[in-house]
């Protein structure tokens, strides 16, 4: 039996009870991504702003992916015992934290300071993540791929409004350039604190949160798991590669901050506009064919941003890159469904984050240093390799391993 004020997830109150939920964790969603475009058009500059060494501006950046890889598991298993609700609170409490803290280290110029601030967001940001996973959870098989997909969808304001924010939080204390973006950051944390509330997601078991299902060895060893990961995986820590150097890149050639955070803005607005049709998509061409189309997306991406430094090349290669991101992404988050059982659902989904977001940290760590030592050129050609291992790996799982077996 579902503990008071939470909704069961059988019976004909379902649908509708998903329906709010995708609501609310779109909105959710929505702000979280808001500060999240905010630091990633930010973060680099100030990292730059607050140390004499090029090659350490994105650390404090890599450090928030690092906070978020390391609090990924203990996370989940976190919300699996205790429920969706409390753990989305103490992320945004722990956010907040940390947006305080990142604007007092740039009042005092402070980069290990800002460094920690960083890490503190990343915790914020591994509780967040299981936004979309938390839509699906309390939504039937039919209705999961959509679930994602809007609530995913929440980032199109975030495209909007974040970089928009972010230009006006640069000097909102000035001549402290960058703290107001901070201070707003820990704004949006504490609105989405109080949405969060109104999420009703049915009450955790305490039966096979670590230990439930089949071994979780066992369950990586499936092809499913393989494919979907590594998707994701490998999805995300491009996307973060090249996005990370954009700001570092269009400063060396003489673009202002403004004009960074626009690209950074239509970038975003590709990540997360197409999730109002992209479950859509997967329901009629299926998931894998949608997985190929971001690849193809991604490999795009990379011949525009080598094409040239001019405001188009930034801007129509980081357009084509969010869009990849975003088939890959709910693609990959929509296969993995097929790997677990619902007493596996914790153990699952942490690893999968924990791997995603790991690959992302190292990501984050390489693109300062690789945009310092080797250039744009260099980052953008590095995304070949883990590309064309996705694809093939895809491609083997579509058109052979399932064949084989009647799928």
């Amino acid at each position: 039996m579902a503990s008071p004020g939470i909704a069961p997830v059988s019976g004909p109150e379902a649908p509708a009870s998903a329906r709010k939920n995708v609501i609310v964790l779109s909105a959710s969603q929505a702000l979280a991504m808001t500060g999240m475009s905010m630091v990633m058009t930010a973060s680099a500059l100030v990292g730059k702003m607050l140390t004499p060494d090029p090659s350490m501006a994105t650390f404090p950046l890599a450090l928030q992916f690092a906070g978020a890889m390391m609090t990924t598991i203990p996370a989940s298993l976190f919300m699996g015992k205790y429920g969706r609700r409390l753990g989305f609170s103490i992320g945004q409490c722990v956010g907040a934290l940390g947006g305080a803290l990142a604007a007092y280290a740039i009042y005092s110029q402070n980069f290990w300071l800002f460094a920690g601030a960083s890490l503190l967001l990343g915790f914020h940001v591994a509780f967040w993540q299981y936004y979309r996973f938390a839509a699906a959870d309390s939504a039937g098989p039919e209705f999961r791929a959509k679930a994602i997909s809007y609530v995913l969808a929440g980032g199109v304001v975030a495209a909007v409004a974040g970089p928009e924010l972010a230009k006006w939080g640069e000097k909102l204390f000035a001549p402290v350039l960058f703290a107001g973006i901070y201070i707003i950051i820990a704004g949006l944390c504490l609105i989405t604190l109080v949405f969060l509330q109104a999420i009703r997601i049915p009450a955790p078991s305490t039966v096979g949160i670590i230990k439930g299902g089949r071994p979780l060895a066992e369950i990586m060893r499936q092809p499913v798991f393989i494919v979907a990961v590594m998707t994701a995986m490998l999805g995300y820590g491009t996307m973060t590669l090249v996005m990370t150097a954009t700001p570092l890149a269009m400063e060396i050639c003489g673009f202002a901050f403004g004009e960074s955070a626009t690209v950074i803005q239509w970038h975003i607005l590709a990540m997360y506009a197409p999730s109002f049709f992209t479950g859509n998509l997967i329901k009629r061409f299926g998931v894998l064919n949608i997985i190929l189309s971001g690849i193809i997306l991604v490999a795009f991406a990379m011949a525009i941003n080598l094409s040239g430094i001019d405001y188009l090349n930034f801007s129509a290669g980081l357009v084509c890159l969010g869009l990849g991101w975003n088939f890959m992404f709910i693609g990959g988050t929509t296969l993995l469904t097929d790997a677990y059982r619902t007493a596996e659902r914790p153990k699952v989904q942490a690893a999968n984050d924990f791997m995603v977001l790991s690959t992302t940290t190292l990501a984050a760590f390489s693109s300062g240093a690789l945009q310092h030592s080797i250039g744009w050129a260099a980052v953008n050609a590095g995304i070949a390799i883990p590309m064309t291992l996705v694809f093939v790996s895809v491609t083997w799982y579509k058109f052979i391993f399932l064949p084989k077996r009647g799928l």
